[in-house]
């Protein structure tokens, strides 16, 4: 499993964000994200946005801390970088 997830520092809604990648496979991704209860509406082409609070719970859960820099890269390596224009306008993953 290769869960990434980059330091909280992206500002929003009063709070900061990671971004929550795998570089193997959305599903695998997703099945990552339902375990640990992350809303599929933070969702976005192929990350999850996810608050500062869950940052520590997501790491023990497995999720790898690297550099936002690191996870672009490998993101973008893996072949999984879906970029605006490549995605539906519809930004939320539904699960089911």
């Amino acid at each position: 499993m290769a869960i990434l997830i980059d330091p909280p520092i992206w500002p929003a809604h009063g709070t900061t964000f990671s971004h929550l990648v795998s570089d193997v496979s959305h599903e695998e991704l997703h099945n990552f994200a339902e375990r640990a209860e992350v809303s599929p509406r933070a969702f976005d082409r192929d990350h999850y946005d996810v608050p500062a609070h869950m940052y520590d719970q997501l790491v023990t859960m497995g999720a790898i801390p690297v550099r936002s820099k690191d996870l672009v890269q490998r993101l973008i390596a893996s072949g999984l970088r879906r970029r605006k224009h490549e995605w539906p306008a519809t930004r939320h993953f539904t699960r089911g």
